[in-house]
């Protein structure tokens, strides 16, 4: 039988993205992922937070530094992992942690600075490509307030 490991959250970004890079120049970055849900409980409304610890590796990484930031939303597809590891008394840890393998900024247009088309610099990938250009204006007329 075959398995799947995927994990889907919309939420908002706790802390900027941070970028170590590893042997090889590999980058790899991390940050914390908030998603919310609120529910009524013998007539009281309860907002209850969860944290997501996000990890983003190589050219994803990159362009994680480069245009998520903190109190953003975002949609970010991954697949989750459990490592685990030794702390300094000896005793053995384990961290559950979403490996992000895409994500979509999340918002209108003014949440970004932008009025319109955002447009980031064309700069020259290594590989001679130039970076895509992101249009925005398609859900200015968008009223209902989701998303999505």
């Amino acid at each position: 039988m075959a398995s799947v490991n995927k994990v889907i959250l919309v939420g908002h970004l706790g802390k900027d993205p941070e970028v170590r890079y590893l042997d090889n120049n590999v980058s790899v970055c991390s940050f914390p992922f908030a998603t919310s849900e609120t529910y009524t409980k013998d007539g009281v409304r309860i907002k209850h937070t969860e944290w997501h610890n996000i990890v983003m590796w190589r050219n994803l990484a990159e362009m994680a530094v480069k245009y998520l930031q903190k109190g953003k939303l975002a949609y970010i597809e991954g697949r989750l992992r459990t490592r685990n590891y030794e702390d300094k008394e000896g005793t053995r840890r384990y961290v559950t942690e979403i490996v992000g393998e895409s994500f979509k900024l999340l918002g209108r247009p003014s949440d970004f600075g932008q009025t319109g088309k955002f447009t980031s610099q064309e700069e020259e990938k290594s590989d001679g490509e130039k970076e895509e250009e992101v249009d925005f204006t398609e859900n200015n007329d968008d009223t209902d307030g989701l998303p999505f």
